[in-house]
């Protein structure tokens, strides 16, 4: 062997320092601490959890109901928090201290009456109302005929309809609006359909719900006006068509965020997987050919940017 040359010893040590560091390499990182909480434990909270857990087997992914919890502060500061429910949020806001949070499937109006425009430090918002501009988006492809979109609000929502109009402008829609504050008096909606090409409706309880629906929906249609919206429940009521992010959609996006550290969550987040649902009763009552829902809504997800 000649001077300077590295030893036998030298060579199995140096093999066996890439070695461990090939391992170290491939092994996973630590497994996360994944923490769902609602205010009362279900089966359907129960499969839930248990499919989020299937997404992510290296991480422990678990289900406490509210009242097993300590004060959020308290908790592991490593912990990532899933907020499933309302009370959950009350919960949560009741300390600045606490871990990183996400609150899954609140809707705007909802934010909006617990927070009012500011965001505490460490929550991240999933929306669970489909956005504005796709619902405009999903009117052009279904309604292109249509120029001023009817838009019935109140005290609660009033607040979506600067963003609506924004929205609204680059696709050269007109959005025209009616106050209904008091839903039994049916003198607004008829106003506002008289003006209108379509209804449009807004993620607010208040104006949209089983009450109100029969009257929105037999004025509308004695008017051959289609209601794009709410949502995918109302669409089974009788509205035409919605945008709307199913459980699979919503576990993609939670797989996804989980993967990032906290740090890097958004503030507020749409689920970039979504789905169109069509009435194809409705459909055909207003003349519309069969709708193909997973073509319009592939068509809707190559128009929008990504996060």
């Amino acid at each position: 062997m000649s001077p300077g040359s590295p030893s036998p010893l030298g060579h199995l040590l140096a093999g066996l320092c890439l070695a461990l560091s090939g391992l170290l390499c491939s092994l996973p990182s630590r497994a996360a601490d994944i923490l769902l909480t609602a205010a009362h434990d279900s089966p359907a909270v129960q499969s839930f959890t248990q499919a989020l857990g299937g997404l992510r087997p290296a991480d422990n992914v678990r289900f406490q109901a509210l009242p097993r919890l300590p004060a959020p502060g308290k908790l592991p500061a490593g912990t990532r928090l899933i907020l499933l429910d309302l009370p959950s949020l009350d919960w949560r806001l009741q300390e600045a201290q606490g871990p990183a949070t996400l609150v899954l499937r609140i809707s705007r109006l909802q934010a909006r009456q617990r927070l009012g425009a500011t965001l505490p430090a460490r929550l991240s918002l999933l929306w669970s109302d489909p956005p504005l501009d796709r619902q405009l988006r999903l009117t052009g492809i279904l309604l292109p005929q249509a120029r001023r979109i009817g838009v019935l609000y109140d005290s609660q929502s009033e607040f979506l309809l600067e963003e609506l109009r924004q929205a609204a402008s680059p696709l050269g829609l007109e959005i025209v609006t009616k106050r209904w504050d008091n839903t039994s008096d049916s003198r607004p909606l008829q106003s506002l359909l008289n003006n209108s090409d379509m209804l449009l409706g807004l993620d607010d309880p208040d104006v949209f719900n089983a009450k109100t629906a029969k009257n929105l929906l037999l004025s509308s249609y004695a008017r051959q006006l289609a209601l794009i919206g709410p949502n995918a429940g109302f669409v089974k009521a009788g509205s035409l068509a919605s945008t709307y992010s199913d459980q699979g959609d919503w576990l993609s996006t939670l797989d996804t965020l989980l993967d990032q550290p906290p740090a890097d969550w958004p503030r507020a987040h749409y689920p970039q997987r979504f789905q169109v649902l069509c009435n194809p009763q409705v459909a055909r009552s207003l003349g519309i050919e069969q709708i193909d829902e997973a073509s319009v809504a592939a068509q809707l997800a190559a128009g929008e940017s990504p996060p």
